[in-house]
């Protein structure tokens, strides 16, 4: 089967930087991603490199920052009141998630102040060129339940119940 819309895959991965510094590496953890392709589960320039790919495929693909985690914005570095954050100890390169406009979001404390703390909300790999060596594991059809909610569902889920979504 070749890696499609509403397909469930599951794949190991090595991600590196534009230096060859190893960022992430799923074997290092024996826990393979699983996606849903075309549900925007991973980095639209990763899921397009995928589509068409045979199951047991290996393959290396090279994304540029706005393919991957987007190009770096300056205007996402901002000072925020330092009461906004918790009174324990905040230090630099901390990390937190916070809700944005657009759902969660990474924020990363650049510097703190006694009444400021100035933050970057850039995700911490926006502006990077990023390297992955991918194995196709396994392609299967989603079913129902992973549809209805847009991702894959572990085993123990029963799949053939899909919660009926009322409007109010």
């Amino acid at each position: 089967m070749r890696i499609a819309p509403q397909q469930v895959v599951t794949l190991h991965y090595t991600l590196r930087d534009a230096s060859g510094t190893v960022l992430d590496d799923s074997r290092a953890r024996d826990t393979p991603l699983e996606y849903l392709h075309g549900h925007h589960n991973i980095v639209a320039g990763l899921e397009r490199a995928l589509e068409g790919q045979p199951e047991g495929a290996t393959l290396s693909v090279t994304l540029k920052p706005a393919e991957a985690y987007g190009v770096r914005d300056e205007a996402l570095v901002q000072r925020v009141a330092r009461t906004a954050f918790p009174a324990d100890d905040l230090a630099p390169g901390m990390r937190f998630q916070t809700q944005g406009d657009d759902g969660p979001e990474i924020v990363t404390v650049l510097e703190v102040g006694d009444t400021q703390v100035t933050v970057d909300t850039n995700h911490p790999l926006a502006g990077e060129t990023l390297s992955y060596r991918l194995e196709v594991l396994s392609v299967r059809l989603a079913t129902r339940a992973e549809l209805a909610k847009g991702h894959p569902l572990p085993p123990e889920v029963d799949h053939t119940q899909v919660e009926d979504r009322k409007m109010p």
